[in-house]
């Protein structure tokens, strides 16, 4: 990003861009050189709220959790630096050094979290390293909060996978303070807790343990389930009061003056300050009062169907493939297991029926499936389509999954993975392997060891390396990645239009 910050001219974007203040110095002008290109359209929201607070109302569509990190990064352990310098350069160099962190953690969590949903270990390995080829790259780099909801996120449903649901809605709560999607997370809780109880209740009066009676059931779910999605409502509520008491009073008179620069753009731009006398806004007066969805309407004109216009075609075309690989992943599922998608995977399984098949089309991923479908539809038809890449890449395990389990179903390459070092003992035993490499081709990605062991090697590595040898789905799924990697980083740190 630095090189293409370097070589190519900014765009005259109508973004946001506050004044740096006070003058940069000579360090300061090489932190902004090498990390600049992170600090592009709404990272420039999160580096001042960082440093100034929510100062204008339309800040509040950001959430405080990451700006907050940022802060006590660079006023921790990048103190002894505040002499070589200033406050912005300091939360820039926290911004590249927390996301470059959240961003490793979050592949490491998506990769537990595949192991124990898909019982594939290799699918799961996979779907890591394309997260970290991921077509939203760019922002889980720049001083987005991405990379620390995806770590959040992730891990929330790792642990809940593994049975420990109060740490799990910990992890939730604190991903609902970075980002307002976090919100939706609280659907995993309703149907990890409401699964229980249907299946509690098809064990019959034949099962050996004995129940406790209907209403205790009823009691015990129903307050589960209302203190863990409060616990994730929680920080969005208070951060709504937040914005309230900021925006709606006349100001207690306590805080700091403005500088006159902030204040110049405030006037020039039309930005309302916080804690004036000129008048509350209109969300005040609404019975729930909520300032992120009055921003969303009023600044950016969010709403349903309100992109759905013909000088948007470039930005539909965007969203195309995360729209076709979302819907394609949905609609593969719901045909490998149509009854247990009309139940709702609530059905109990049979004795006879054996162990539930590996890898995506599993019965576990249900409920992942209609996260990512529900999104899907809701930033396809209310939000800004062009966002969907980075909104799903960074909410949801299924992208990843999904393109992995197309890779190591169509793939000879990887259909081999894991062949060789056995082919080469059995050589030198004089044995001819052949055959059995052969017998590695699955129908359905049934090979033997498809879902044992980690490969021994970089199966990405290995499909990049040998690009022009894989099939055209291959191709397709790896140059979406690769190249929305590329154009993002491109794009992006040039305040150039991206997703």
């Amino acid at each position: 990003q630095a090189l293409f910050n370097l070589l190519i001219p900014d765009h005259a974007a109508d973004a946001f861009s506050p004044p740096r203040l006070p003058e940069p110095g000579w360090w300061d002008l090489l932190v902004e050189w090498l990390l600049g290109g992170l600090s592009r359209w709404d990272a420039e929201h999160f580096l001042f709220i960082a440093e100034w607070g929510y100062l204008y109302e339309h800040n509040c569509a950001f959430f405080p959790l990451y700006p907050l990190a940022v802060r006590a990064l660079a006023e921790g352990a990048l103190w002894p630096f505040q002499r070589l310098l200033r406050l912005r350069s300091r939360l820039l160099l926290s911004a590249g050094l927390l996301n470059s962190l959240f961003s490793l953690l979050a592949a490491a969590a998506l990769y537990k979290l595949g192991c124990l949903v898909l019982r594939c270990r290799r699918v799961a390995f996979l779907a890591a390293l394309l997260f970290s080829l991921s077509p939203a790259n760019v922002f889980m780099a720049a001083a987005y909060s991405e990379s620390m909801f995806a770590f959040l996120a992730f891990s929330a449903m790792w642990q809940l996978e593994k049975g420990q649901s109060w740490l799990s809605g910990l992890l939730f709560s604190l991903a609902s303070g970075a980002r307002a999607n976090g919100l939706i997370n609280a659907g995993f809780f309703l149907y990890s807790r409401s699964k229980c109880f249907a299946l509690q209740l098809q064990e019959g009066s034949g099962s050996a343990r004995k129940l406790p009676p209907l209403w205790k059931q009823l009691l015990s779910l129903a307050s589960s389930v209302v203190l863990m999605c409060a616990g994730i409502f929680l920080p969005f509520a208070l951060f709504q009061y937040y914005a309230y008491t900021r925006f709606c009073g006349a100001g207690t008179g306590l805080e700091p003056p403005v500088p006159k620069p902030l204040l110049q753009l405030a006037l020039d731009k039309g930005y309302r300050l916080a804690a004036t006398d000129g008048g509350n806004p209109p969300w005040c007066s609404q019975r729930f009062p909520v300032v992120y969805s009055y921003i969303q309407d009023a600044y950016w004109n969010v709403g349903f169907l309100r992109y759905f216009e013909l000088k948007q075609i470039p930005n539909f075309l965007l969203a195309l493939p995360v729209t076709l690989l979302g819907s394609w992943a949905a609609w593969t599922y719901i045909v490998a297991n149509p009854r247990h998608c009309l139940t709702l995977g609530l059905e109990r399984r049979k004795s006879g029926e054996g162990r539930p098949r590996a890898g995506f089309c599993c019965p576990a991923v249900f409920v992942y499936v209609v996260h990512a479908t529900v999104l899907l539809a809701f930033g396809f038809f209310y939000m800004h389509v062009q966002v969907l890449t980075r909104f799903l890449g960074s909410s949801s395990p299924l992208l990843y999954w999904f393109s992995a389990h197309l890779l190591q179903e169509h793939e000879p390459l990887l259909w081999r993975e894991g062949t060789h070092r056995r082919e080469g003992t059995h050589r030198r035993e004089g044995t001819d392997q052949t055959s059995s490499a052969h017998s590695e081709k699955p129908p359905g990605g049934k090979s033997p060891g498809s879902c044992g062991k980690g490969p021994s090697e970089n199966p990405l590595l290995r499909l990049l390396l040998n690009l022009r040898s894989i099939t055209p789905l291959g191709k397709a799924i790896l140059g979406f990645f690769g190249t929305y990697w590329l154009l993002g980083l491109i794009l992006h740190c040039n305040f150039l239009p991206w997703t």
